[in-house]
């Protein structure tokens, strides 16, 4: 299963990414390893996440995702909240 995911760091910032092991991407983020984009030693927490069949569609809705202004990205978590 791959994973089109937004996390946000401690001090608000939001990224988003794809990934086929969402718990090790998210502990590699917060170990500091492998989190290119964001900020080094802040912790992150998975805000939004969704799952896609293949790497490419995964990473297609990331690619998607990335344009998408802050706010848009806040009514996008908002909307997947009590599914």
């Amino acid at each position: 299963m791959n994973y089109t995911y937004i996390v946000e760091c401690a001090d608000g910032t939001l990224y988003c990414g794809w990934t086929n092991d969402l718990d090790k991407r998210i502990a590699d983020h917060n170990a500091g390893k492998g989190a290119k984009y964001t900020k080094p030693r802040l912790p992150v927490k998975l805000v939004y996440y969704e799952t896609a069949n293949t790497k490419e569609e995964a990473m297609s809705r990331e690619w998607h995702i990335k344009r998408l202004s802050r706010k848009e990205k806040l009514r996008l978590i908002q909307g997947k909240k009590g599914k």
